[in-house]
């Protein structure tokens, strides 16, 4: 998509982009099983979505170090490999099951600069149809205050259609 098709507008017009890609996701997905190839989709078209996205993608439960997300599929700069619940953005909504809203990541307690050039981030935990925290999505921005309750809400629909 062009950036002609991206936004980062009034909360109306984000609401309503929002809502295109949800569609789409919903339709490219469609029986489409794969967890890999779920979240490989979502992060392309949610980066691609929206001008202010810098890094978009997920970290996943390790399944055998339970505590511990490992980047998952993702669009953007080099990730952090591995985050400890409770530890920065991504960790905290894994530690709390509660999306983060970071306006200022420089601010943040513990915040881990996998990227400097990360300003803000919104996290959202992911959970399966069994409510079991299977990752947490994570979106970050060069700009400060990126993210908003507009962004929360949405990304929270398409998760949950997407992956519970």
């Amino acid at each position: 998509m062009s950036a002609a098709g991206r936004t980062q507008d009034r909360p109306a017009d984000k609401a309503a982009r929002y809502a295109e890609i949800a569609e789409e996701i919903a339709a490219v997905l469609d029986g489409e099983p794969n967890l890999v190839a779920r979240m490989s989709t979502v992060s392309a078209l949610l980066a691609d979505a929206f001008e202010p996205f810098f890094w978009t993608g997920f970290y996943l439960v390790d399944p055998d170090k339970p505590r511990e997300l490992v980047v998952g599929p993702y669009q953007g700069t080099l990730g952090c490999l591995r985050i400890a619940f409770g530890r920065g953005v991504c960790g905290a909504a894994a530690e709390t099951g509660r999306t983060q809203i970071v306006a200022d990541v420089h601010a943040f307690p513990g915040h881990i600069a996998c990227d400097s050039r990360s300003n803000s981030e919104i996290v959202v935990p992911v959970r399966d149809a069994a409510g079991e925290l299977i990752a947490v999505f994570d979106v970050d921005s060069t700009a400060f205050g990126a993210f908003d309750q507009t962004d929360a809400l949405w990304l929270e629909r398409i998760l949950q259609a997407s992956f519970g």
